[in-house]
């Protein structure tokens, strides 16, 4: 209904840029409901998915090194300091720090995924000093990776992928992706692995190396 009020094809690209980039800087805004939106509409010839992922991706990683600065320069007070969500961002910090000194790039780049890291993943990396170099380049793979994964899932699959990405998260998707190529794969393995039957020829024609070679003509 929204949509029809206003220009989405000139508002829609700005409004998604700004809102992504303010998640991915420390905001609490819905970045990733702008992306799924914005590709629902795609899915519906209002938008062009090309702009929308590229724009997204573009969106995560600047948001994401405005917020490595403001970590580096003082995000942990910004985290520790009493007001709105005090207890959320205390429980990042418990959580994400220990987690971020042992695996950097990895929380970098997976942090995309999840929601309390996507928003404040970029401060911690500033705020435990990790090299800017590592990750600016795990921060634009992840950016670029959830941007393509989150657009195209919303767009192949119109409004359903919309709630289902809100209802049950990416990562829910992601587990019932893994689930079916596990089962699959499982099921291939059972398929190539040789039957009892066989196992049993195979010993019973193989020889000790301490048997008597065999016999002429055996």
């Amino acid at each position: 209904m929204l949509a029809s009020l206003i220009d989405v094809s000139r508002v829609g690209y700005p409004l998604l840029f700004v809102m992504v980039m303010a998640e991915s800087s420390g905001l609490l805004v819905p970045g990733e409901t702008a992306l799924i939106a914005a590709s629902v509409l795609a899915s519906q010839g209002k938008l062009k998915i090309e702009l929308v992922i590229a724009l997204a991706a573009s969106a995560a990683i600047v948001g994401d090194n405005i917020g490595y600065v403001i970590g580096r320069k003082g995000g942990r007070w910004v985290l520790e300091r009493p007001g709105r969500f005090y207890r959320q961002r205390l429980e990042v910090l418990r959580v994400g720090e220990p987690f971020f000194e042992r695996h950097g790039p990895k929380a970098v780049f997976f942090g995309r995924f999840l929601l309390g890291l996507r928003v404040w993943a970029s401060w911690l990396a500033g705020g435990t000093r990790m090299h800017w170099r590592s990750f600016l380049l795990w921060n634009a793979l992840g950016g670029i990776t959830w941007a393509t994964a989150v657009g195209l899932i919303a767009y192949f699959l119109g409004h359903s992928a919309g709630h289902a990405i809100q209802t049950f998260g990416l990562y829910g998707l992601v587990a019932a992706l893994l689930a079916i190529v596990s089962a699959l794969a499982l099921h291939r393995r059972h398929r190539q692995r040789p039957s009892a039957r066989q196992r049993r020829a195979a010993r019973s024609t193989a020889r000790h190396p301490l048997d008597p070679p065999p016999t002429p003509g055996e």
